[in-house]
């Protein structure tokens, strides 16, 4: 009886699992329990959005002195960088925190593209200054100085590379309580307001690293869109650029039920996690809103790092300098042809959206200005008839044609870098575990110098 029993529940579960709603949330695309990966390799089973509160709204800003105030914040620290400071978001911050009390103390050293020396000299100011608060004003430079600066005098006798990501530091858990921090985004696309990761070059290695643990991310994001209205033009357009990467690189990322090992706890699940149900819906809006507003990630990082003499237009710095934007986009065709074969369904279709996007453009500026429609803007893909194993080359020609529009440097020799420079830059890639596992497709050594080779010359 018992094994007839056993039987009738199989074939009922057998049942319910042929009869199953077949969406994205309960389909096998995404959902698999644990341990039961293919070839016995235990992957992961669930995602987690860890992200601090959002508040969005035009002049949302005025409010952070209230924030503070329902806090019990007594002595904050107002962090941004010299060329902010000067301007009306830091303005429309202090007149908040004068309005309601705050007492507050401004530190505006933050480095564009910071390193660990400069993150060093923001933590001894905190460190001196006994603040129950922080306020970052800025990108997600002067966000992430916060981060590390919040969490370095919450923890004053740890090394500096105690937290750092392994290999290039211990990447110790943060258990120490920290304190609240208010994050203003004066830009788009690095939405560091929403994670806790703080990314930084380490000057001795020439690479960048960061420090990654939910417990340094944001209390409270304060989404303004006014402040950029106050940017640069080349500061929105590679800020628009990390949009687009960003959403690009999630919507085509590995999935998160393949992404190994599988935390033997939930405190441990990394804070990128691959492609997912929520994060595909937003990855697509995304690139919907670059590629219609903006006339317009590990190989940038030692992108940035290893720049010689470059300094962006448009950027008031004393160094040089390859915003993080720029330094992504400028790998793009390359990586997204090389990632393809592994999902080319979903390469195809953001083709088709930013090309979609692109003809809507070409016959409303056709409309506008027919000498102007007919030769200045070139089609977007059409998708429709494509073969599965051209979807990374549509791709790729379609990022090019949206740079070349854009008057993107033509690659990294346009911005100072040559094929010697090629095996440093590979050796700057190799740390980036924390991203470049997250890629579709695994990459060699090899691999990575000739996506560089590939990515000298775009046009």
């Amino acid at each position: 009886m018992a094994a007839a029993a056993r039987a009738r529940v199989a074939h009922l579960l057998r049942q319910l699992q042929r009869a199953a709603c077949q969406c994205p949330t309960h389909s096998h695309t995404y959902s698999q329990a644990p341990g039961f990966a293919p070839s016995g390799k235990t992957t992961d089973y669930a995602f987690e959005m860890a992200v601090s509160n959002i508040r969005y709204g035009a002049g949302v800003t005025k409010e952070v002195g209230m924030d503070l105030k329902n806090m019990g914040a007594k002595n904050v620290c107002l962090m941004t960088d010299k060329n902010l400071s000067q301007l009306p978001p830091v303005q429309m911050v202090m007149d908040s925190l004068v309005k309601n009390g705050i007492n507050f103390k401004v530190y505006d050293n933050v480095r564009v593209e910071p390193t660990d020396r400069s993150f060093m000299e923001a933590i001894e100011f905190v460190k001196r200054g006994a603040f129950d608060a922080y306020v970052a004003v800025g990108g997600g430079s002067t966000m992430d100085t916060c981060k590390a600066a919040n969490l370095y005098a919450s923890s004053p006798h740890s090394d500096f590379l105690d937290y750092v990501n392994a290999p290039i530091g211990k990447g110790k858990p943060v258990s120490v309580p920290l304190k609240p921090l208010i994050a203003v985004p004066t830009t788009s696309g690095t939405g560091s307001e929403t994670t806790g990761v703080a990314i930084f070059d380490y000057e001795h290695l020439k690479v960048k690293t960061g420090i990654a643990s939910r417990a340094i991310k944001p209390t409270l994001g304060l989404i303004d869109p006014m402040h950029t209205l106050h940017m640069p033009d080349q500061v929105v357009a590679n800020s628009g650029f990390d949009v687009l990467c960003h959403a690009l690189e999630s919507y085509t990322a590995l999935p998160y039920h393949m992404r190994s090992p599988c935390p033997s706890n939930p405190i441990t699940r990394p804070a990128y996690q691959g492609s997912n149900p929520i994060s595909d819906i937003w990855a697509v809006h995304a690139l919907r809103i670059v590629a219609k507003y903006l006339k317009s990630h590990g190989m940038s990082y030692p992108i940035s790092g290893l720049v010689k003499t470059y300094k962006a237009k448009d950027y008031n710095v004393d160094h040089p300098l390859v915003p993080h934007g720029l330094s992504v986009v400028l790998t793009s065709p390359a990586v997204f042809t090389f990632t393809a074969q592994m999902s080319p369904e979903r390469h195809l279709e953001t083709a088709e959206i930013l090309g979609r996007e692109k003809l809507k453009r070409k016959r409303h500026y056709a409309l506008l200005a027919p000498a102007v429609g007919r030769g200045y803007f070139r089609e977007g893909a059409d998708t429709r008839t494509a073969r599965i194993p051209d979807a990374g080359p549509i791709l790729a020609d379609t990022l090019r044609k949206f740079l070349f529009d854009l008057d993107v440097d033509d690659g990294l020799a346009a911005i100072g870098y040559s094929r010697a420079d090629i095996p440093a830059l590979v050796k700057g890639t190799l740390p980036q575990e924390r991203v470049t596992k997250l890629a579709p497709r695994p990459q060699s050594e090899e691999d990575l110098s000739d996506l560089f080779e590939a990515s000298m010359k775009l046009y």
